[in-house]
């Protein structure tokens, strides 16, 4: 893979991804999903994580300095999205170094394997407008919708309601982190909103705050649904 035409600069944003090897399944139950999540939480730290912070994640550990902050992300079946902007020099590259080995590594002693888990180096593209940074937080959490219905792009959403619903139980992206919230929330006067633990994994407040509360995200994401846009990025 040639060299990369932009540097990982801080204050920029950064849509990561990548996928198994020859395309290969690389999340094959709750558990796999699950681990890679909270290697999302505990490898962005420039101190090292031990067993014990995987065993009882997301809870408050000598961490150091944050390598990236996250903005969204979601896992499928063979492949991840992350939308990312440094936290410190080197920290998109120093960050992914360890989240790519933690998981190999589980991946390969569950499974009995060896070699490479990942197709290579991950992938990166500059948001380098804001347009195109609003857009990749409806991309990369409209992305489980393939697995309810493979051809929604070309053919349309069949049920509105249903894909939304589907959205909200996939608990491997950070969809429900953004449909579960209001503005009232985030000023102590919850509004009976309880996040899940796996909200510790984002860093809100370092992004636009392009959704003040849960129905501008959630029209949002149904503007794009009807709007069907092509995507830009193909994995």
């Amino acid at each position: 893979m040639g060299e990369r035409k932009f540097s990982f600069v801080e204050g920029e944003y950064f849509h990561i991804y990548n996928r198994g090897n020859s395309k290969q399944v690389i999340f094959k139950d709750r558990f796999d999903y699950e681990r890679f999540q909270i290697l999302l939480f505990v490898s962005n730290a420039t101190l090292p994580f031990k067993l014990y912070h995987i065993e009882q994640p997301y809870k408050d550990f000598e961490r150091g300095d944050q390598l990236v902050h996250i903005g969204a992300y979601c896992l499928m079946p063979n492949h991840f999205h992350i939308l990312l902007t440094p936290a410190v020099k080197d920290g998109v590259s120093l960050f992914m170094q360890k989240l790519a080995t933690g998981f190999s590594s589980y991946f390969n002693n569950k499974y009995d394997r060896t070699g490479g888990l990942f197709e290579g180096r991950f992938r990166a593209e500059w948001a380098d407008s804001d347009e195109y940074l609003k857009y990749l937080f409806s991309y990369i959490h409209l992305n489980p919708v393939k697995l309810l219905q493979p051809k929604w792009k070309e053919e349309g959403i069949q049920n509105c309601l249903a894909t939304l619903l589907y959205l909200e139980n996939y608990r491997y992206s950070s969809f429900v982190d953004y449909d579960s919230y209001s503005e009232d929330s985030k000023v102590g006067n919850s509004r009976n909103i309880v996040e899940r633990k796996e909200v510790k994994i984002l860093n809100k407040q370092v992004f636009p705050e392009y959704f003040k509360n849960k129905e501008d995200f959630r029209k949002e994401i149904l503007d794009w649904i009807n709007f069907n846009p092509k995507t830009p990025t193909q994995i």
